[in-house]
């Protein structure tokens, strides 16, 4: 008995539970499906219907909910929301099971958007009752159990449908048990004492300093922006950092990170204002007092304006306002991209006469997503001198591999598009959160994060209206996937510019040095 209340006291009991969790609402036999399901006889819905009509409202419902729900998760710590998650995705999945009109299924749709606002309780909740030590432990057994849903949902799927073992009706069945399931872990889950911003306490200072000096050795070589350490002596730092979700910053708690581009020579560290401006960056929290947050709650008053203060500070920041630029605009047509695919490959090879291999994709997609994300942390590249260039080149491919969807006619073609399409950005959007994380405190990583991710809904939001929702010009999916091609290659031009823009100025300065040398040795000379 002894034995079990230690277990349940450790980091170890909420963190099985969560990956189980995890596992259990990720795993979705009929996702790669689901355009086959509802315009078959299970459904009877048009392809029009589809996508015009139905598709569109998760979009605006995740738009609508998000900031309410982004806020709700801290205030009410974590575990709620995630009820409210699980609770949502079993609502969707039996409105999806037993409902049919049109009018149903935009029902449906609203259910899921809130599911997918909810998401970020998820990688949020296992930093408020896990301790700091085990803070990177606890986030790769979560993600890990994420994408092994992922992958396992889609490999099921597949086998399902190539084998014929299961009907589409019957799969929506067992995905509803296993929601079930998850749904009852939701409530075993431990509620949390503390939050990121609204339920705060301390912590201690010297076991936080041991973990960033560990972390940073730990560390592998990413070839992005180098990082020095500050101790709190020589600078203030709040200790009570909460990651963010999916964190990869590199140093926590009572060591900060600064960037070393800002500092190139021991000369230039005279700065004090550009110092002050690094500092105040990578050691921001959430600007409460130290009485306020060894106590706990602070007011949402306060949190708001801090938070605000806190966005207007990042963004100041020229390099992270472009790998932040970048984020957003793809994350919106890569969101974009995976709500309409399936309805593309329906229409170059219909279910009906052919036997689809959407799941089979999704798995080798999500698994090749994942090994280049993996190997890009152990490349050795400047990306603070290529980085534009390289988001202009990469951003160029992912347009070329939409072109190559749409004009090939072609289901395999389409197929490798898509894979080659889904690694060039789970490869950019890794580098990028690298790059940002490395500059940013606990609490401003997580706001970026969140601002980058609803500036991508809202302009996937213009998007969905104006292209694809019948009560804007409705086109039909042809047509649509051209224009995410011509937005990629947008994005490629504008990166390409910037990049030729900061190469020229940056040979620039280099040569005005020379320069200047070069003339104070000839007047040396003349001297003598």
């Amino acid at each position: 008995m002894a034995c079990m209340e230690t277990w349940r006291v450790s980091w170890a009991y909420p963190t099985i539970l969560l990956c189980a969790y995890g596992f259990l609402i990720t795993v979705k036999p009929l996702e790669p499906f689901i355009i086959p399901y509802l315009t078959g006889p299970d459904k009877n819905l048009t392809i029009e219907q589809v996508t015009n009509q139905i598709f569109p409202v998760s979009t605006y419902s995740y738009l609508a909910v998000l900031v309410p729900v982004f806020l709700l998760t801290d205030w009410l710590r974590y575990k709620p929301v995630m009820v409210l998650q699980c609770s949502s995705l079993l609502v969707t999945t039996a409105m999806l099971l037993w409902l049919q009109s049109v009018a149903e299924m935009q029902a449906m749709q609203f259910f899921y958007g809130v599911v997918m606002a909810s998401e970020v309780a998820y990688f949020s909740y296992i930093y408020s009752v896990v301790e700091l030590q085990h803070y990177r432990r606890a986030t790769s057994y979560c993600r890990a159990a994420q994408l092994l849903g992922y992958t396992v949902g889609s490999v099921l799927g597949q086998l399902l449908v190539s084998f014929g073992l299961l009907s589409y009706h019957y799969t929506l069945v067992f995905t509803l048990v296993l929601t079930a399931i998850a749904w009852g872990v939701s409530w075993l889950l431990p509620m949390p004492q503390r939050s990121m911003f609204f339920h705060r306490r301390g912590r201690s200072g010297s076991a936080s300093g041991a973990l960033g000096e560990k972390v940073a050795n730990d560390q592998p070589d990413l070839g992005i922006t180098k990082t020095v350490e500050v101790k709190q002596s020589e600078v203030e730092i709040n200790t009570n950092h909460s990651p963010s979700p999916e964190d990869t910053s590199q140093i926590i708690g009572t060591y900060a990170p600064v960037d070393l581009a800002a500092v190139q020579t021991p000369h230039t560290r005279g700065c004090s204002s550009s110092d002050s401006m690094r500092t105040s960056v990578v050691s921001g929290g959430t600007g409460v007092s130290e009485s306020n947050a060894s106590t706990g709650r602070v007011g949402c008053a306060g949190v708001l304006v801090q938070l605000w203060r806190d966005f207007l500070i990042c963004y100041s920041i020229p390099g992270l306002l472009r790998w932040s630029l970048w984020w957003t605009l793809a994350t919106c047509g890569y969101n974009q991209i995976l709500n309409y695919v399936q309805v593309l490959w329906e229409h170059i090879e219909p279910s009906s006469n052919f036997t689809v291999y959407n799941g089979g994709v999704e798995a080798v997609s999500g698994l090749f997503g994942a090994a280049t994300a993996y190997a890009i942390g152990f490349t050795k590249v400047n990306w603070h001198q290529w980085g534009e260039l390289a988001l202009g080149s990469f951003s160029a491919m992912s347009g070329g591999a939409l072109y190559v969807m749409v004009f090939s006619g072609n289901i395999w073609a389409c197929y490798c598009g898509y894979v080659l399409f889904k690694c060039l950005y789970m490869l950019l959007i890794t580098i990028a959160m690298f790059q940002i994380a490395a500059d940013l405190s606990m609490e401003r990583y997580a706001l970026i994060f969140g601002a980058n991710n609803f500036g991508a809904l809202v302009l996937q939001t213009i998007i969905t209206f104006v292209v694809v929702d019948r009560g804007g010009l409705g086109l039909d999916i042809v047509t649509q996937f051209i224009i995410y091609g011509s937005y990629f290659f947008f994005i490629a031009l504008v990166f390409f510019v910037w990049g030729t823009y900061v190469t020229v100025q940056r040979r620039r300065h280099t040569e005005t040095p020379k320069q200047d040398v070069v003339i104070h040795e000839n007047t040396h000379a003349e001297h003598f």
